[in-house]
């Protein structure tokens, strides 16, 4: 398996720290609204590395956070209000209703698109503890200082590395850059807040050994990581625009409390676009996973859609697309009801089929690859059906796609049904259309649709 790492710019193996087995951390929702199509997106990245190593053999272990505390609406304010507090006053909630509802909400659509359950959620609210333990260490170490208001901030004068992940120097992060909190009291203007003093008013506040206040947003996932992974782990994952300064951040806090390097990879998924335009809640264009439901579209099409497009690279959402894309999922599953299931791909054929899409797999996830060698399956001469079944069963470990939902759910066809389809299939291919038509009608008689594709006939009950 080889991943493009986002420190270094290249692609790079996986080569565990503990051999045989993997640990992930992905960067997981901040649960005060509900998550639309483009966080799901990222949040499937994760998973996605996961079957991928799976399908290898390796044993991974998945841990995801849920940001429930210390997420600003605007970060450069130093009286930014914490979205957790405004969204729990907008909706008369107090703040661990509305987590407990956006966390629920989070899990249901994470399960209909096919992202497995991580093997932990950590809470930020559940690890105050770890992060205050942390910032000490930091204060120890001379990477972060307090100011007279009970607030701590990370001195990023003080670690060498700061910018490598994002690409900014610190002469370029001035005052007044819009990612960094202005407050005259830091020593430079890119120092980040790792413990804000509570104000007036605060709902969420905890006590601290620099007075009552509240994590910064960065310190949660450097605590919570290292508290389950260790201070050495495989992947960390997230979106691209967590780059700077989330991961940045993380990076300087992390390595500068341990003394060495943490993440081994930095792997970022790319920004789902609505039919050319970015996805906001004010532009009106959210599209959240149950209206896929409401459409009647399966949101496993979703997945599908997904495959089409690099994880890193910028994706474009339109309901022509994913309409589409189900229409193909739903084919899938239909021809794997047509094959006889559960024979092992032992041909010659079947084999190199395997090899190559395993390959696109592990070329950093190359699902649009992928995809390409599911299509050309479908439709291959090479592979007997049953064997063609077993390779997409197989496949559908990493995919996701549920393709065995109709094998499985109690209609198959019959024996006969099977001779009628290969008799028509021969008739065909002597053009004895007499023929072929008569069978045509035998099996619609039968409560069957026939359809003629480039593979040949293909059957399913009428709907």
């Amino acid at each position: 398996m080889r991943l493009f790492n986002s420190l270094t710019r290249a692609v790079e193996p996986v080569e565990p720290v503990e051999p045989g087995h993997v640990k992930i951390y992905a960067c997981g929702p901040t649960v005060y609204r509900y998550a639309h199509l483009g966080n799901l997106r990222t949040f499937m990245l994760g998973d996605l590395i996961r079957r991928a190593l799976e399908l290898e053999g390796l044993a991974v272990t998945l841990v995801m956070n849920i940001t429930d505390v210390g997420h600003m609406v605007d970060e450069s304010s130093p009286e930014a209000i914490d979205k957790m507090q405004l969204a729990a006053e907008d909706e008369g909630l107090t703040p661990t209703e509305l987590a407990e509802k956006y966390t629920r909400a989070f899990l249901e659509d994470s399960a209909a698109l096919g992202i497995r359950p991580a093997d932990r959620y950590p809470k930020a609210t559940e690890h105050i503890g770890d992060m205050i333990r942390l910032i000490e260490r930091l204060i120890e170490r001379g990477h972060a200082y307090v100011v007279d208001t009970g607030s701590v901030y990370f001195d990023v004068q003080s670690f060498p590395g700061y910018g490598r992940l994002s690409g900014n120097t610190l002469d370029a992060l001035r005052s007044g850059h819009r990612d960094l909190e202005v407050d005259p009291r830091k020593r430079h203007p890119a120092d980040f807040a790792l413990w804000k003093a509570a104000g007036p008013g605060r709902l969420m506040v905890w006590d601290s050994p620099w007075g009552p206040g509240f994590p910064g947003w960065h310190i949660e996932c450097s605590a919570m990581s290292m508290r389950y992974l260790g201070d050495r782990f495989d992947i960390h994952t997230g979106g691209t625009d967590l780059r700077f300064p989330h991961h940045e951040d993380e990076i300087a806090q992390s390595e500068g409390a341990v003394g060495h390097q943490v993440v081994r990879i930095w792997v970022h998924g790319g920004h789902l676009r609505l039919a050319g335009h970015k996805i906001a809640k004010s532009a009106g264009n959210v599209v959240r996973v149950p209206e896929l439901a409401q459409r009647g579209l399966d949101p496993l099409a979703f997945r599908w859609l997904a495959f089409q497009t690099r994880y890193r690279s910028e994706m474009d959402f339109t309901w022509e697309a994913i309409e589409a894309a189900d229409h193909r999922v739903r084919q899938l599953r239909r021809r794997m009801a047509e094959w006889a299931p559960g024979a092992a791909p032992t041909s010659e054929a079947a084999r190199a089929f395997d090899e190559r899409f395993r390959a696109r797999i592990a070329d950093d996830l190359d699902l649009p690859g992928a995809v390409v060698l599911v299509n050309e399956l479908v439709s291959s001469t090479d592979v007997p059906p049953a064997e063609r079944y077993g390779l997409l069963a197989s496949w559908d470990h990493v995919l996701g796609l549920d393709l065995e939902r109709e094998a499985t759910s109690g209609w198959r066809p019959s024996d006969r049904m099977r001779e009628l389809v290969a008799e028509r299939d021969r008739a065909r291919a002597a053009r004895d259309y007499a023929t072929a038509d008569r069978i045509r009608d035998e099996l619609e008689s039968m409560g069957l649709e026939v359809m003629d594709g480039p593979s040949g006939t293909t059957i399913r009950p009428r709907i």
